[in-house]
């Protein structure tokens, strides 16, 4: 189940465990079962003098096993093997419940152990889910933390039944107490702000009484991430607030071409983001969505930045790295399905497919490489582009061309996606040559067509292009004395990571020069 290297790793990981506990398995004669078994043998023969193995556990999901901490009520169980991307999860639940201390902030546990209620969490996941282990890593925490909170983590694979059952089409998927909570990644303090009512009223509070900063930064992506850098080394007093730090870097699989980095992948590349700014005196605000911007009154004043959450910030000087999202198609049936066959993650969502029909909206990078990762996993591909030609790199083409599984519509316009009993079951498109409408029966379908910038609370305060993008000049500045932009929300003309961390570089000292030219009334 586990080579050596792995054994070693996880051996070293074991001896963190303070506390003794239970892993208690529920079995049957599958598979699955066996490997279970054999799973919970090595983890338990690595740490025998803290770590218990039972298997007369009998839960109703088979194969499944609890992590129990002697004199504990807390309710922590995996369904199916948490291997792949889960495995992080595995070995964090291992060290927790051995009375490991978790890395996050203080005052979050807090929160999390004065949660009050019944809160029966199920999530489902897949074994290539990026997305997944925050989100199971987070209820799982949570689990082991409160003895209120019990979380059951569902490998979809070993449990299709319920996953057809419950019409599930992508994950991560969350249930409480038997109704649908939440989907996508989501970080434990979203989870549990979203449990505790009164907690955006105190935040925003809290965010209003903050001093002004010398540099303030909206957005926690490369972009900002790098401002963020530059501008605390210059000793002056920096924030950040985003909204997820880390940006859309959370949600890509691979990354191989950031200078020095030979390779690595999106939700670790965002961990090394924040640790690094973290390394620094900068007070980050993560979770903060931003409203409002409004301008200094007068030469050398305050700028002010007011949050969705009722609170507000000010600053000397405000850089604007609010990155892009993904763009929707904009179709009758788009939003109607989404996460219900309508789907924008191939590498998280592609193997609830498995066996079936999908297609790939898009022909650029990203959708050929989606539409080459499905191949390997569905039935069948349609990849339908708009423009008479795929706009991909001619190595992607021709290894797309060259699969058997997949059909390719150029100079086709997406018209309607089509569904029955609440899921997708259907893809409409136009030849826009011959004006013919076709049909494509199907039960996924991936939009990949590019990204928008996130600056509509801009509109009306800082110049925009025709595309929303924040104008710049060669130095980062906008139209608004004291208000830069970095990153893809800008005009740079190429949206990259190595090139928003350099346009970010680029925005604080442009910043940090305009600080030390202009004086601030006191």
């Amino acid at each position: 189940m586990l080579d050596e290297q792995l054994k070693t790793q996880l051996s070293a990981y074991l001896e963190r465990v303070q506390q003794p506990f239970e892993l208690v398995a529920s079995l049957n004669d599958s598979d699955t079962s066996r490997e279970m078994l054999e799973l919970l043998q090595t983890i338990q023969s690595l740490r025998s003098d803290k770590i218990t193995l039972r298997t007369d556990g009998n839960d109703a999901r088979k194969p499944s096993f609890t992590l129990q901490r002697t004199g504990s009520t807390s309710q922590l169980r995996f369904a199916g093997l948490p291997l792949g991307h889960e495995f992080t999860s595995l070995v964090l639940a291992l060290l927790w419940t051995g009375g490991h201390p978790p890395k996050v902030e203080a005052d979050v546990i807090e929160q999390i152990q004065a949660l009050e209620g019944d809160f029966n969490f199920e999530v489902y996941m897949s074994l290539t889910c990026h997305n997944c282990p925050d989100v199971v890593q987070a209820l799982a925490l949570m689990a082991i933390l409160n003895p209120q909170v019990k979380t059951t983590v569902i490998e979809g694979g070993a449990f299709q039944q319920e996953v057809t059952e419950r019409g599930i089409m992508a994950v991560p998927m969350v249930y409480l107490n038997g109704q649908e909570f939440a989907s996508g990644r989501m970080t434990v303090e979203e989870i549990v702000a979203k449990l505790d009512t009164g907690a955006a009223a105190r935040d925003a509070a809290k965010l209003s009484a903050k001093a002004p900063y010398d540099m303030l930064i909206i957005g926690g992506g490369p972009a900002g991430a790098a401002a963020a850098v530059y501008a605390a080394r210059k000793g002056i007093r920096t924030g950040v607030a985003a909204e997820r730090f880390g940006g859309q870097v959370n949600d890509t699989l691979g990354i191989e071409n950031y200078i020095s980095v030979i390779e690595t992948d999106g939700p670790k590349f965002a961990a090394a983001l924040e640790a690094h700014t973290r390394a620094y005196d900068v007070d980050i605000m993560n979770l903060q969505r931003a409203d409002k911007l409004i301008p200094a009154a007068q030469p050398g004043g305050l700028i002010e930045v007011q949050l969705a959450n009722g609170g507000s910030l000010k600053a000397k000087s405000v850089i604007l790295s609010t990155g892009a999202r993904w763009r929707n198609v904009n179709v009758p049936g788009e939003a109607e399905y989404k996460n219900k066959g309508v789907a924008y993650c191939p590498h998280c969502d592609g193997p609830l497919f498995k066996g079936k029909r999908t297609a790939v909206i898009g022909g650029g990078n990203s959708g050929v490489e989606a539409a080459i990762d499905l191949a390997g996993i569905v039935a069948h591909v349609t990849l339908v582009e708009f423009a008479d030609q795929l706009k991909a790199d001619a190595v992607l083409v021709k290894k797309l061309q060259s699969l058997p599984n997949v059909t390719i519509h150029t100079n086709a316009q997406t018209t309607e996606i089509t569904g029955a009993d609440g899921k997708v079951n259907g893809l409409k498109f136009k030849d826009r040559a011959t004006g013919e409408e076709h049909l494509v029966p199907l039960a996924g379908v991936f939009v990949q067509i590019g990204l928008v910038p996130n600056t509509d609370w801009l509109k009306g305060t800082v110049a925009l292009s025709k595309f929303g993008e924040i104008e710049i000049d060669a130095k980062g500045q906008t139209n608004v004395p004291g208000v830069f932009a970095a990153g893809d929300c800008t005009t740079v003309p190429y949206k990259q990571i190595v090139i928003a961390a350099g346009a970010g570089a680029t925005a604080a000292l442009s910043a940090f020069d305009h600080l030390i030219r202009t004086s601030v009334p006191a």
